[in-house]
């Protein structure tokens, strides 16, 4: 009798790691690896390589980027790990990378996603609590 499927090495989807690590201690980037390795525990993933890139003034087309987009072009490969989309480079330079990531059929995955920003609110009189959008202010009777 055959084994159960769960009693068997099955590799999952396979991802590379991005970082982008200028003037970054060891330690931290031991740290971002690791949450790379345990999200992809997490979430059934083989995380089979990670590239890092080291200059600030790198462009889109960096060495580490270049040689990540050609380990996308294997058959098995699923997507690119990063911890934040901040380690693309800055916002130019990431949206282009995000394009060139997508245009190889691979998909970018975040370890923390950004959140929507916070709408500020105003300043209320001391005691009060600040008021919500879809609250109607109180009527008074005449």
């Amino acid at each position: 009798m055959e084994p159960l499927t769960e009693h068997r090495l099955v590799s999952g989807p396979v991802v590379y790691g991005f970082l982008r690590l200028v003037r970054v201690s060891e330690a931290r980037q031991e740290a971002l690896v690791a949450s790379l390795a345990e999200y992809c525990r997490n979430h059934e993933l083989e995380l089979s390589g990670v590239f890092t890139e080291r200059e600030a003034s790198a462009g889109p087309g960096s060495a580490a980027f270049t040689g990540l987009l050609d380990v996308l072009a294997l058959p098995d490969a699923y997507g690119v790990l990063a911890p934040a989309a901040s380690h693309l480079g800055p916002r130019a330079i990431a949206a282009e990378r995000g394009r060139w990531i997508k245009a190889a059929g691979s998909r970018l995955l975040l370890v923390r996603r950004p959140h929507p920003a916070c709408k500020p609110t105003a300043p209320q009189p001391y005691g009060l609590p600040p008021q919500s959008g879809n609250r109607k202010p109180l009527e008074t009777e005449t």
